[in-house]
């Protein structure tokens, strides 16, 4: 399983660094020309698990970068374009772990977008990542994906700001290089007017991955205290 798990991170690896740095600079036009070209691939390879789930990684980037600049209609669209995808994947590879983590980010993602759809998505987004991190207890990744489903779900559908914090705290803990865990615990203590340890978390975000600019309008907009 760790083989297969492998070779899928690595036949991504080119795209992933591709589409990291488009959402790293809020480049919406090189995240759709990105996610509409393995759009193209996954069409023309239908029981291909690995072109399913990069399609649902890039789907999840656009809806990402438009969550952050507050366009919800693209992002309600890019988050359900993409969860087809990442069930197509689960589908034909129940056993990874990324590909249920991925399927549990835009499921919250689609929530973020549109609250409405907890009822229907909410379920799937909490679901899909304890499914990634039973498969994987020490990826990281899968605690931020369950902490940003936690922060946009209210605790009437099993989240909160609390168990959020948590789950960031703990992918830091796996991992203490992940600007992308600083950057989740940051925006998870402003929201619990936590400012000042907030400001840190965003200060320790940008230490790691300076060009990320969403990392920086958080700071920019926290106060101090």
């Amino acid at each position: 399983m760790w083989r297969l798990l492998l070779l899928v991170l690595i036949s991504v690896a080119l795209g992933g660094t591709e589409l990291e740095k488009a959402r790293d600079a809020q480049d919406r036009a090189a995240l759709e020309r990105i996610a509409g070209q393995l759009s193209a691939a996954a069409q023309k390879q239908p029981n291909d698990d690995g072109a399913q789930y990069k399609l649902a990684l890039a789907d999840s980037y656009v809806a990402e970068v438009a969550i952050e600049m507050r366009d919800k209609n693209q992002a309600h669209s890019a988050a359900e374009a993409g969860i087809k995808a990442a069930e197509r994947a689960v589908a034909l590879k129940p056993d990874v772990p990324e590909y249920y983590r991925i399927l549990g980010t835009l499921c919250g993602q689609a929530v973020s977008a549109n609250v409405i759809a907890g009822m229907k998505y909410g379920r799937c987004a909490l679901d899909s990542v304890n499914k990634a991190i039973e498969l994987n207890p020490k990826a990281s990744t899968n605690y931020i994906s369950r902490g940003v489903g936690n922060y946009y779900l209210p605790p009437a559908f099993g989240g909160g700001i609390e168990l959020a914090i948590k789950d960031f705290q703990k992918a830091i803990e796996l991992d203490p290089q992940s600007a992308e865990a600083q950057l989740w615990l940051g925006i998870a203590l402003r929201k619990a007017s936590r400012n000042a340890e907030a400001r840190k978390a965003f200060e320790k975000s940008l230490e790691l991955n300076p060009a990320r600019v969403w990392a920086r309008q958080q700071l920019d907009k926290t106060p101090a205290q």
